[in-house]
C-alpha cells in the first residue's frame, strides 16, 4: 500500500502549533472516547423522560463537532510549515490502488445489509417495565448489541431533518479531525512510520472514540476509520473519505422508525 498524501516531514513543521497540535491529538484518542461516554449515557437517561432529548443531542454534537473542527483549523493555520495538501485540503491526486477499492466495496457491502437488515423489521429491545423500573444506565447489560446507536436515530421528521445535518457534520468534521489534522500529527511525530501502520492508528483512534457503543461498536468504526484512513492516504483528498462518511452515516434515514425499538421512542 502507497500513500499519495504529502504529510509533514518533522513536527518542528508545526511551528508555534505544535503544543497545541500534540494537546489537540491526545484529546483526540483520550478525551474524546470518555467525553463521547459520558455525554450519551446522560442522553440515554434523558430519552426515557424527555421527548425532545434527541433533538437536544443532536443540536449539542453539531456545535462540538464544528466547535472542535474549528479550533483545529486555527491550530493548522498556526503552524506556518504544514501545507493545505499535508492536511488533505485538495483534490485527488489520484484513485485507490485495488486493495482499497477491495476494502471499500466490502465495507459498502456490509452497509447495504445492514441497513437492510434494520429495513426488514423491529428491532428487539429490552421489556418497557425494565426500563421503567431502573435507574439510566442499570439497565445496561440487558440491551441488544447497537442499542446506543439505535438509541440515536431518528424517529420523527423533526429528528430526521436534525439528524441529516448531524450525518452531513460527521462527514466533514470527523475526516478533518482524524484522517486530516490527525494523520498529519502522527506522522509529523514518527515520520517513519509506514503508511500500514497510519492506516492502522487511525482506525485505532476512530474506534475509540465510539467507545460509548461498546466493543462491537469500538471495533467497527475501527475498521471504518481504517478503511477511510486508506482511502484518504491513497488520494492524496479528504474529499472521498468524507463523501463516503456522510453516506454512510445519512443511511439511516432510510431506516423507518417503525423498525427501531419502541422502548427508545
Amino acid at each position: 500500500m502507497s500513500a499519495a498524501t504529502a504529510l509533514p516531514a518533522s513536527f518542528a513543521d508545526f511551528g508555534p502549533a505544535q503544543l497545541a497540535a500534540g494537546i489537540v491529538a491526545v484529546y483526540l484518542v483520550v478525551g474524546e472516547p470518555f467525553v463521547g461516554y459520558v455525554l450519551h449515557r446522560r442522553f440515554e437517561g434523558r430519552l426515557r423522560t424527555d421527548p425532545a432529548a434527541r433533538r437536544s443531542f443532536y443540536r449539542r454534537l453539531l456545535v462540538l463537532e464544528w466547535g472542535l473542527a474549528l479550533i483545529v483549523l486555527v491550530v493548522w493555520l498556526a503552524a506556518p510549515g504544514v501545507s493545505a495538501a499535508e492536511v488533505g485540503l485538495g483534490w485527488p491526486t489520484r484513485w485507490p490502488g485495488p486493495f482499497t477499492w477491495a476494502a471499500v466495496l466490502g465495507l459498502l457491502l456490509l452497509v447495504l445489509l445492514s441497513t437492510r437488515a434494520l429495513r426488514g423489521g423491529a428491532v428487539a429491545g429490552p421489556p418497557p417495565e425494565v426500563l421503567r423500573r431502573t435507574r439510566p444506565g442499570e439497565a445496561r447489560h440487558a440491551e441488544p448489541p447497537g442499542h446506543a446507536t439505535l438509541a440515536l436515530l431518528p424517529r420523527s421528521r423533526s429528528e430526521r431533518r436534525l439528524f441529516g445535518l448531524v450525518g452531513v457534520t460527521a462527514g466533514v468534521c470527523e475526516e478533518w479531525l482524524y484522517r486530516g489534522f490527525f494523520l498529519a500529527v502522527v506522522a509529523a511525530l514518527v515520520p517513519a512510520l509506514p503508511v500500514g501502520l497510519l492506516v492502522l492508528v487511525a482506525g485505532a483512534a476512530f474506534g475509540l472514540a465510539h467507545a460509548y457503543q461498546g466493543l462491537s461498536g469500538v471495533l467497527t468504526t475501527g475498521v471504518l476509520g481504517g478503511v477511510l484512513a486508506a482511502v484518504y492516504l491513497g488520494t492524496g483528498s479528504l474529499l472521498l473519505p468524507v463523501l463516503l462518511h456522510a453516506a454512510i452515516d445519512l443511511r439511516f434515514l432510510l431506516v423507518p422508525s417503525s423498525a427501531l425499538p419502541a422502548a427508545l421512542r
